[in-house]
Parts: structure tokens; sequence; C-alpha cells
């Protein structure tokens, strides 16, 4: 009797089991093939290149060579290295003190604040990129009109040293409201108690910003820097709409995700475009590994 139990107990696990499986599996499915299968292609396009004489031939590591010593690749990083120095800390700065002002109590009419802010994210990137590409026309739009009215180039927005800010003011207008949401949402997870007894040892509200809200939101910290990364190495939409604007200025290799875009559909260099992406793949998963290992060292701190 008992060997009998035992047997129908295993039973049942095992239809348990199969029951996860039948809900898992279907993510699993389209993982494999919306990630894992092109990431796969995209490693063995790497491996091979394409010659004049003898077709695609196996070449190894020696596009990761090519790719390792190509200028105009490090300096299409380097300009996105820029861009997120300068761009994640302000765009973070502005969501974090949106966030701690909703959550205040004190800010008049916070919600409509909260969807004022967080709207910008609901407009379609290309929708967003051509609006303010209209706004920093030199001839035709707000910058021109200015420019226009005070009789000579007081806005030039597209000239070399102001073409990064004029993209980072984009991409700060669109995720500022959803970087601040991020926060926000952890702020109401902070106990009320805390408040109290801060309240009762006289602290005063700088004080419990700095001691009790910023501490709390540490986590969310970590991963909006760490999405606003990833964000910042796969920068495309927005130069490269911009670029009938600004031809002479926004080249083909202007980001790494323009160049290896280029390779592959203006030159046909699929092969040395896959080890771009695969490149920079790496590159990306590096630094955020790195900054989500600092961010829970601290957190433990």
């Amino acid at each position: 009797m008992t060997t009998l139990q035992e047997a129908r107990r295993a039973t049942r696990r095992d239809r348990a089991d199969w029951r996860g499986w039948a809900f898992v599996g279907p993510f699993l499915v389209v993982f494999a093939l919306v990630f894992l299968a092109p990431l796969a292609y995209s490693i063995y396009l790497s491996l091979f290149r394409q010659q004049l004489v003898g077709g695609n031939a196996f070449v190894g590591l020696d596009n990761y060579v090519q790719a390792l010593t190509d200028p105009q690749f490090w300096e299409s990083f380097g300009r996105v290295l820029l861009f997120l120095v300068v761009q994640v800390p302000i765009m973070l700065a502005l969501a974090l003190g949106a966030a701690l002002a909703i959550d205040s109590g004190r800010l008049r009419g916070a919600s409509f604040f909260r969807i004022l802010v967080f709207l910008p994210y609901a407009v379609p990137a290309v929708v967003a990129v051509l609006m303010w590409g209209y706004i920093y026309g030199d001839q035709f739009g707000l910058a021109g009109n200015i420019n226009h009215l005070v009789g000579f180039e007081l806005l030039t927005p597209f000239a070399r040293q102001w073409i990064l800010a004029s993209i980072g003011n984009i991409v700060t207008w669109e995720f500022v409201g959803y970087n601040m949401l991020i926060f926000y949402s952890s702020l109401k997870t902070i106990p009320g108690e805390l408040y109290e007894a801060a309240a009762l040892d006289g602290a005063g509200q700088w004080r419990i910003v700095t001691a009790i809200k910023i501490p709390a939101v540490r986590g969310a910290l970590v991963i909006a820097t760490i999405f606003s990364l990833i964000g910042s190495f796969q920068l495309f939409n927005e130069p490269n709409i911009l670029r009938p604007l600004a031809p002479n200025i926004i080249t083909t290799f202007f980001t790494p995700n323009m160049y290896a875009y280029n390779l592959s559909f203006a030159g046909q260099q699929f092969n040395y475009a896959a080890t771009i992406a695969i490149v920079m793949g790496v590159i990306t998963a590096v630094i955020a590994y790195v900054v989500q290992l600092r961010g829970s060292r601290a957190e433990v701190r």
C-alpha cells in the first residue's frame, strides 16, 4: 500500500513538472527564435568573409581582429561613450529630482505633473526626433527663426560641437519620464514608519531625502543606469533620422549601430557587420555587468 501511494505521488510530481514546462514552453520557443537563433547566426556570419575569389570563406577570428583595429569603429564607440558619460547622469538626476518632488507631497498638481513628465515617453521615437529636428533646423525651424530675428547665427545646433548635445537633449526629453516612474515606484515602497521615526528624531526634509529616500532607490538607480547604458550603446534612431539635416556631420559610422547598419545594407558586408554587432554586444554586456556588480556591493554596504 505504501509503495502504491509513493508511485501515485511520483506520478503527480511528474505531471506537475510537465505542467510547469507547458507554461514556460511558449516563452522558451519564442526566446529561442527571436534571440538565440539570430545570435547564433550572427556569430556564424562573423567567422566568414565574402571574397572575390573563393566566395564565402572561413576566416576564424580575422574579422574580430579587424574590428578591434578599425579606427572608424573606435571613433564611433568613443562618441557614444562620451554621449552616455554626459547624458545619462543628467537624465537620471532630472528623473530622480522629479520623482522626489512628486513623492514629497508638497507639489501642487502632482498627478498632472507626473503625467506631464511621462508624456514624452509615450511619443514614438521617430515622431519625437522629427519634431525636434524641425525645431533644430537652422534654416526653417525655431533655431532658424531665432537666427533670423537676431540677424546672425546665434543657434547652430548642427555644428559639429553641438550635435551630440542636440541628440542628448532629445533622448533626455524622451526618457526622463520613464526613469522617473522607476524611481517613484521605488519610493512608494518605503515604509511609513521610517518617516515617522525620522520626524521624531527631528530630521528635516533634506535629511530624509539623503538618509532614507536616496538609499532606498539605490537598487532602482542601478537598474535605470544599466538600461540607460544599454540604450546609449544602441543609439541609432536619433542620429539616423537627423542625418539628412546634417549629412556632413552625422557620418555612416557616427555610432556603432549606424556603422553596422550601413556596412550591412549599404556596403553588403554582412560578415563584418555581424562582427561589429557581436563586439558591441560583448562590450555592452561587460560594462552592464560591472555596473550591476558595483551597485550590488554598494547596496550590501
